[in-house]
This record gives structure tokens, C-alpha cells and sequence, in this order.
């Protein structure tokens, strides 16, 4: 299966951080081998108590709310959502065109986002990134 939908359900991992496409679904992530297991009994023991296995992560985010039990998991992760916004840039010309930025938001930061303004600048969220030390520390 080629297209853009596989572009983002990667699992990435460096010295700090563990990197997962938006794309994943919960029961997808769940079944991927190259997902760690502490992520997948943190996902499964905490998270799939307050969200359907079906839905993507990107979705998830999108409508996280700061006071949710989930929230305040990923918050114990030290996650970070990487997303893409559409800015009008002008050419030489002076001709209009829209590019994609990306940006790195801290959880907090991005769950204070209110739904419409998330929706007016027409963000996409790309990436969860979760921090390896949060992980190792986190109990289950």
C-alpha cells in the first residue's frame, strides 16, 4: 500500500526520542514490532481507556483536551507534536502561493491551541515525539 497515508506511520527512534507517524491508528502502533513494548502497555493500559483503538494518533491530538486522563499521560512522556502549517509566501512576481512550515510544539503548549484556531490556520499535525527518558521513568 503506496501513498501518502504509509508517508506517515514510520516509527523512528535516536539517542532521546521516539518519533511516530500521525498516521498510525492505536490498534496499528499496537501491532507494529518496531514499537517499543513499554509505549505499547503504556498505550494499552492508559490510553485505550479513554480513546477507540481505531482512532489515529493525529486525530487524537487534534482534539486532546488539556484536562484528559490521556493528556496527562503524554504529558508524563514529555511528548511534542511536530506540525505543518500553511503560510502564504509571495514571489518575485509578486505571485501568492501557500508553503508548509513546520513546527515543534511542547504538548501543554499545543493542547491550549483551541479547536478553531487549529482549524483556522489549517494545521497538520505530522509527528509525536515522545521522550525516551519519559518512557524509561514512566511507571506502568
Amino acid at each position: 500500500m503506496m501513498g501518502t497515508d504509509t508517508d506517515f506511520k514510520y516509527i523512528l527512534q535516536d539517542a532521546g526520542q521516539i518519533y511516530l507517524g500521525a498516521r498510525f491508528s492505536y490498534e496499528e502502533l499496537l501491532a507494529e514490532e518496531m514499537a517499543p513494548f513499554k509505549l505499547k502497555a503504556v498505550v494499552s493500559q492508559y490510553i485505550l481507556k479513554e480513546v477507540d483503538a481505531c482512532a489515529t494518533l493525529e486525530s487524537h491530538f487534534y482534539h486532546m483536551a488539556g484536562d484528559s486522563f490521556a493528556f496527562q499521560t503524554y504529558r508524563e512522556l514529555k511528548v511534542k507534536v511536530k506540525v505543518s502549517v500553511p503560510e502564504r509566501k509571495k514571489s518575485l512576481t509578486g505571485k501568492e502561493r501557500f508553503v508548509y512550515k513546520d513546527r515543534v510544539y511542547p504538548l501543554k503548549e499545543f493542547a491550549d491551541l483551541n479547536l478553531a484556531k487549529k482549524k483556522q490556520t489549517g494545521l497538520i499535525i505530522r509527528e509525536i515525539s515522545i521522550s525516551k527518558l519519559g518512557l524509561m521513568t514512566f511507571t506502568v
